[in-house]
C-alpha cells in the first residue's frame, strides 16, 4: 500500500517551465514503455502511433477565471471561478480578509457587481447581473497555475489554450494538449490516426496538494465531464479494432475511465471523484500523453497506477537528469499501460 511520501521527489526550481516554447509541436517526449525509456522530440509522436489509433482530446476551454474587486466594506478580494452553473449563476473561491456574508455585493474588475450567495464548502454561490460568460470573457483575467511566476499576458492567453479548444468552462489548461499544433494535427490525419473528443472542465482544485499520508483520506475534488455517443462509438470501433485508445491528457483518462465504471464506455455527463491510485483497473484507455506532474500529486499517483511505480519513478529522475521542462509550458511523455 502505498502513501503519500512514495509520491514525493526533489525537483530543482529551475526546471519548473515558466513560459512555453515558441513553436507548441517542439517540446521533448520521454517515451516510457515498460522499464525502457526514449528521449524524443514531441512532433516524433506521428511515428509512435499507429494507423487506427484513437487520440481522445479535452476540447475544454480555460475561462479568464480571475478577478480583483472590492466588497461594500472598501475590503480587497480575489475571485476565482470554478464553475459556471447556468448563465447567471457561477460557483467560485473568494480570498479575502474576511469572509463575505450571503446578501452583499462585490465589485468585479471595477466593471459590474455581483451578489454573494451561499457558501457550500470552500466555493461560494454568485450571482452575475447578465451573462457570466461575457463578462468573465469580457473583464477576467486568465488564471495561470500558482507555480508560474508571471502574470498572464497575451501571449499566455493564445498558449494556455488548446488549438482546439471551443467548450468554455475550465479553470485549467488540460496541459498535454498544448503540444498539439495544427500541422501536426493534419500530419496524425495523414497517417490514419483517428480523432474523438470529450469534455471536462478542469478546475482549480486540481493544483490543490494531498495533505494526508494516508491516501484513503483524500477527498478528491470534483469535476463535470461530458462524453458523446460519437466519442463511444470510435472507442469501441478501435478497440474492436485492436488499436490503442490514447487519452490526450489525464483530464481525458479521468472522463474516459469515470465512464467506464460499469465496464463499458457509456455516454452521458456527471460529476467526476474518481480518484486512481496505484492497483487501478483501467478499463478503456491504453495509451497516454502527459505531462510532467507535481510532487505528491494526484496526477502523479495517476501516471504510476497507468505506467507502472517503478516505471514513473525511474522515468522522473531520467527527465530531472536529462533537464527536461516540468508542470503546465514543459515537455511531455507518452505512457502504455502496463
Amino acid at each position: 500500500m502505498y502513501s503519500l511520501s512514495d509520491f514525493d521527489f526533489d525537483l530543482p526550481q529551475e526546471l519548473i517551465a515558466q513560459t512555453p516554447l515558441p513553436e507548441r509541436s517542439a517540446s521533448r517526449l520521454l517515451h516510457v514503455e515498460g522499464d525502457a525509456l526514449g528521449d524524443r522530440a514531441f512532433a516524433d509522436i506521428v511515428d509512435l502511433l499507429m494507423p487506427g489509433d484513437l487520440l481522445v482530446f479535452n476540447d475544454t476551454r480555460v475561462l479568464k477565471a480571475r478577478f480583483f474587486g472590492v466588497k461594500e466594506t472598501g475590503g480587497k478580494v480575489e475571485v476565482l471561478i470554478e464553475r459556471v452553473i447556468d448563465h447567471r449563476t457561477v460557483h467560485a473561491q473568494i480570498r479575502a480578509s474576511k469572509s463575505p456574508p450571503p446578501g452583499t455585493a462585490i465589485r468585479l474588475a471595477d466593471a459590474f457587481d455581483v451578489l454573494v450567495g451561499e457558501r457550500a464548502g470552500e466555493f461560494y454561490a454568485l450571482q452575475f447581473p447578465s451573462d457570466a460568460f461575457e463578462l468573465i470573457d469580457a473583464h477576467g483575467r486568465l488564471p495561470l497555475p500558482p507555480y508560474i511566476e508571471h502574470a498572464a499576458d497575451a501571449f499566455d492567453e493564445q498558449r494556455y489554450q488548446t488549438v482546439y479548444a471551443r467548450e468554455p468552462g475550465a479553470v485549467a489548461a488540460p496541459t498535454a494538449g498544448l503540444h498539439f499544433d495544427q500541422p501536426l494535427l493534419d500530419k496524425l490525419r495523414a497517417r490514419g490516426v483517428q480523432f474523438a473528443y470529450i469534455t471536462l472542465h478542469v478546475g482549480a482544485g486540481t493544483f490543490q496538494p494531498v495533505r494526508s499520508e494516508n491516501l484513503a483520506e483524500h477527498h478528491m475534488h470534483s469535476e463535470w465531464y461530458t462524453i458523446a455517443q460519437a466519442t463511444v462509438d470510435a472507442v469501441r470501433a478501435a478497440q474492436a479494432a485492436g488499436r490503442d485508445v490514447v487519452a490526450v491528457g489525464t483530464t481525458s483518462l479521468r472522463a474516459l475511465e469515470s465512464a467506464s465504471q460499469s465496464g463499458a464506455l457509456r455516454a452521458g455527463s456527471a460529476d467526476t471523484r474518481l480518484f486512481i491510485t496505484p492497483g487501478y483497473n483501467f478499463k478503456t484507455v491504453t495509451r497516454l500523453i502527459t505531462n510532467f506532474h507535481l510532487p505528491k500529486s494526484t496526477l502523479l499517483m495517476l501516471v504510476s497506477a497507468f505506467a507502472g511505480y517503478r516505471n514513473i519513478h525511474a522515468a522522473y529522475r531520467h527527465a530531472i537528469e536529462r533537464r527536461y521542462r516540468f508542470f503546465s509550458y514543459g515537455d511531455a511523455m507518452l505512457l502504455t499501460k502496463t
